[in-house]
């Protein structure tokens, strides 16, 4: 009897398991650009916040569509995505804007040294910002 409760629990936890990527899996897609941003700020406060302490950083920014501002230092394009590095304050840090389709097609106009304003979703810190997703909005 007390394995048929231990099998019964196992299949619970199974499904309930199955279930929980299932909706993970489609979940659905984000439209930054219609989406309303949570927070505006700049390349150099989002770098100073994740610098000073980390975990209330993640709090304040993980998950969240930012609008974010700064100046260009890098513009490059790997497996054919586009990244804009945004200078900061902080020489030993940045902030990576890594480019949707839709921001891809507008790269090309833009220049080292430009100031510009993003939109994307923060998805950490590891030395850099990471935004991905990022729509170029001026």
């Amino acid at each position: 009897m007390k394995k048929n409760k231990i099998v019964i629990v196992i299949l619970i936890v199974g499904f309930v398991g199955v279930f929980v990527a299932y909706k993970m899996y489609n979940k659905p897609h984000v439209n930054v650009v219609d989406t309303k941003s949570d927070i505006i700020l700049s390349a150099s406060k989002i770098l100073n916040d994740f610098s000073t302490d980390e975990n209330v950083a993640n709090k304040l920014y993980l998950e969240k569509i930012i609008k974010i501002n700064g100046t260009i230092s890098e513009l490059n394009i790997e497996k054919e995505r586009g990244i804009i590095t945004l200078k900061t304050t902080d020489d030993f840090g940045s902030v990576l804007c890594h480019l949707s389709e839709g921001g891809m097609k507008k790269m090309k106009s833009l220049k080292v040294g430009q100031t510009i304003t993003l939109k994307g979703i923060c998805t950490g810190f590891l030395m850099d910002v990471i935004l991905v997703k990022c729509e170029i909005i001026s």
